[in-house]
């Protein structure tokens, strides 16, 4: 069983450039098969996006999607962990700030993103996961 972030998180991550447009970045997330993105400039993260994030504040936002930029969607990042930290320490992050994706660095860069999916996956029962799941995500 795994025991550390670094054996359940997505590597490599795909980060973005904030001046992109939402909707090359929705083309890369459908063609990645992927449903969260970070946003950064060099090894610096600036924040997350979701597919929801393209939805709720992009799409439905109006405007041109052509012409709206990646980095006003963005949520900040409030969390991150590292590679070699525990999967309860993820867990227990997830539910102290109501977040479902946590950016994982190593020596201040992104390398990789572990989900509350991750988890569950990993774990039949991880205290308040359930309850994380059904809450509703503020921004």
């Amino acid at each position: 069983m795994a025991t550390k972030v670094r054996d359940i998180m997505t590597g490599s991550p795909t980060s973005v450039s904030p001046e992109l447009d939402i909707v090359t970045v929705a083309r890369a997330m459908r063609d990645e098969d992927i449903g969260a993105v970070l946003v950064a400039e060099g090894d610096d993260l600036l924040g997350l996006v979701t597919d929801r994030d393209l939805v709720i504040r992009g799409l439905a936002a109006g405007g041109d999607p052509a012409r709206a930029r990646i980095g006003a969607l963005a949520s900040s990042v409030t969390a991150t962990i590292g590679p070699d930290d525990s999967l309860d320490k993820a867990a227990q992050i997830m539910r102290e700030r109501s977040v479902r994706r946590l950016p994982v660095l190593e020596d201040g860069r992104p390398i990789g993103i572990v989900s509350i999916g991750d988890l569950a996956g990993e774990r039949d029962a991880v205290a308040g996961l359930a309850e994380l799941s059904a809450a509703r995500t503020t921004f």
